[in-house]
């Protein structure tokens, strides 16, 4: 993202209602009196600040529903003029966003199956060219950061300056409570390449399952995401598409007044103190961390010079299972997350074949 990049806060859009900021709807849109009573609901709650409902729906076998397409567009246009709130829609294509131009759709946003693609992305870009309209973008489907802000850059390079994250998550084909993978650290990264770029999370997709939603939901706040997109449908059994993570209008409600918004910076000056003094502990440890991996790299360094001199190969299997089963049993006594030491010690091992490789290539170079 350029240097000189100046976005609006995303509470300059629109009117907001109240905080959170949430946009919320059906996932498709479905029948007119199907989009427009979940609406109605939801826009008389005073809860939501736009209605999102998908008009086109990219699916991945034939033959699934595939959502209304433009014909939908006027029901959404009453939703706006009728309840008086703005709307939002997914485009994937410069036609979509033509007919949603013409048909005055407040918000688009660009779908995951759409954040992978750079010409699909620069396709919509350019039909956006010369417009005001804001627009968010879904993270890829999987954790690409230069994705995600390659496609906030292409719609920014032809003057689109009302623009946002939506953060949905990510595939995973493991066993998990939840659809995508949250991966919030990604948030973070996109926060450090793009501080200006609201956030805004897709709790729906994330957690797959009504009953998970208000927990991812409290989590993307916890962290100070900038806004929920929540999809609502008054009757979820019946959906055509995600029925199972869809709520009906007054559990959404109910459940956005059950969050709890909480402050950034703590408003107690003992706490403020007792933070201090806990963080300034963690720099030290933090420290010590860093110089035993200095010390644990140069110990790399003698092994791989030791290997090189007996035409040993670099990677032993056996020895890299035994330090996954040692160190994890360690982490396992002392309750640390099992994910947390497998993921630090693969990350040690994969720059510690860097080191060794490196002694390796100099041998070669001599």
């Amino acid at each position: 993202m350029t240097a000189a990049l100046k976005l609006k806060a995303i509470r300059d859009w629109f009117d907001v209602r109240r905080e959170p900021l949430v946009i919320a709807g059906p996932c498709s849109a479905e029948s007119e009196e199907q989009l427009f009573e979940t609406s109605k609901q939801l826009v008389e709650s005073g809860a939501v600040s736009a209605i999102r409902a998908g008009i086109w729906k990219p699916r991945t076998r034939p033959n699934s529903f595939e959502g209304i397409g433009p014909h939908a567009l006027p029901w959404l246009t009453r939703v706006k003029e009728e309840l008086q709130i703005p709307v939002a829609t997914e485009v994937a294509n410069a036609q979509h966003v033509e007919h949603c131009l013409r048909a005055g759709i407040d918000i688009l946003w660009i779908g995951a199956r759409t954040t992978v693609n750079p010409f699909y992305v620069q396709e919509i870009a350019e039909a956006l060219k010369g417009t005001d309209i804001p627009v968010l973008v879904k993270n890829p489907i999987h954790s690409d950061l230069g994705l995600w802000v390659g496609a906030l850059e292409r719609l920014e390079k032809v003057g689109i300056q009302k623009l946002a994250a939506v953060h949905r998550g990510f595939y995973t084909d493991s066993d998990a409570p939840f659809r995508n993978e949250p991966k919030w650290e990604m948030s973070f990264a996109l926060r450090a390449k793009a501080p200006d770029i609201p956030i805004i999370c897709d709790p729906s997709h994330i957690a797959g399952k009504r009953n998970l939603v208000e927990q991812v939901s409290q989590t993307a706040l916890d962290i100070n995401l900038d806004g929920l997109m929540i999809e609502s449908h008054i009757t979820p059994e019946k959906a055509l598409s995600d029925a199972a993570q869809q709520l009906t209008p007054a559990d959404l409600v109910s459940m956005i007044n059950r969050l709890i918004l909480r402050s950034s910076e703590p408003r107690n000056e003992n706490a403020h103190l007792e933070l201090d003094q806990l963080r300034t502990k963690i720099d030290g440890l933090d420290q010590q961390i860093v110089n035993l991996l200095k010390d644990r790299m140069d110990l790399v360094r003698e092994i791989g010079q030791i290997k090189v001199d007996n035409d040993i190969s670099i990677f032993q299997m056996d020895r890299w299972f035994e330090i996954l089963a040692k160190r994890g049993l360690q982490g396992k006594e002392l309750e640390l997350n099992t994910a947390l030491i497998q993921e630090l010690f693969q990350t040690i091992h994969k720059y510690s074949v860097e080191r060794q490789n490196e002694v390796f290539q100099n041998k070669n170079r001599s």
